[in-house]
């Protein structure tokens, strides 16, 4: 193994020897080297071990089991104990990288920002059922808003997975394990609030592999995982957040989707802290109005501004 290790490439590994293959194949073929691939092993089998010890890449592996799945996101932290690297690239096994040269670029990213402790690239969505693709990269708008305040993140995750990004080694910033839905969003609003400001990187140089079997998928508009997570969020940042309009708005809509109509609802999805007074005046709020008015863009928009008009003294105070 290269001892002049720069970066630590962080692999959670399940189970998925194919996926993991591609992602392997890809940083064999990277033009930069030094590096290191550490990977955490939640498989039942042995059939990322035998991958690994038949691969090309296998003298740059580190490779752990761990004897008890630690699930997601342990797993990642895991991986991100046992790295040697100054720097943490963290890559789920079923994302790839799509340039040859993407470690590369990360690299010289870090040399012409000494400033900075996290950097994120643009990336490429792969459904994995179909192949269709699509590509993503932070506007204008939300690049703005993002370095004014990373609490945007809450309202919109405009950096995208973990696997675009690429961040100095803090040990004592890791990803919350209370967390499935939000884990990446908290975490960046943690480090970006502590460490850095955020470095867009305006290449496509990562692979998101998206399939129905992701954890993220299967928590979408999951009102059991997204109900107790985004209370335990504001109450981990505090009602103040909701200042930032942009936050506010996004609670808005988390109990307008969610077909949040009373309490009960949040009782029945396993929350049991209290409710923040803010929330449950927007329940109260909204369980009044016409569910096709609150899905009209330009009316909920509107309501949700003139709650927030009301609401604001109050925050102010919170």
């Amino acid at each position: 193994m290269d001892v002049d290790v720069f970066i630590s490439v962080c692999i959670p590994a399940y189970n998925r020897r194919d996926y993991l293959k591609r992602l392997l194949d890809s940083i064999q073929n990277q033009t930069y080297r030094h590096f290191e691939v550490v990977i955490s092993d939640d498989s039942a089998g042995s059939e990322v071990e035998d991958l690994i010890r038949q691969h090309p890449l296998m003298a740059s592996i580190r490779y752990f089991r761990n004897h008890l799945p630690a699930g997601t996101p342990e797993n990642w932290n895991e991986a991100i104990r046992l790295a040697k690297g100054e720097w943490i690239k963290l890559m789920h096994d079923d994302d790839w990288f799509s340039d040859t040269r993407a470690l590369q670029i990360f690299a010289e990213m870090v040399k012409k920002h000494p400033e900075a402790s996290f950097f994120f690239s643009e990336y490429r969505n792969v459904y994995l059922e179909n192949n269709r693709e699509e590509e993503v990269r932070i506007s204008p708008f939300w690049k703005k808003r993002l370095i004014a305040d990373p609490a945007n993140l809450i309202s919109k995750n405009v950096i995208g997975p973990p696997s675009v990004t690429l961040h100095k080694k803090i040990p004592e910033c890791t990803y919350d394990k209370q967390l499935k839905w939000l884990v990446d969003i908290d975490f960046y609003l943690r480090y970006l609030q502590s460490f850095s400001r955020p470095v867009p990187i305006p290449e496509m140089l990562i692979c998101v592999g998206l399939g129905e079997d992701q954890v993220t998928r299967m928590c979408f508009r999951n009102p059991a995982v997204e109900i107790p997570e985004n209370l335990y969020l504001l109450k981990k940042y505090g009602v103040r957040r909701l200042k930032n309009i942009i936050v506010y708005d996004a609670f808005w809509r988390f109990v307008r989707n969610l077909g949040i109509r009373s309490l009960e609802d949040i009782k029945k999805m396993g929350y049991s802290a209290a409710v923040p007074a803010i929330i449950q005046s927007m329940i109260k709020f909204q369980s009044a109005i016409p569910s096709r008015v609150l899905k009209a863009g330009i009316f909920s928009k509107s309501l949700m501004f003139l709650h927030y008009i009301f609401q604001y003294p109050k925050i102010s105070r919170g």
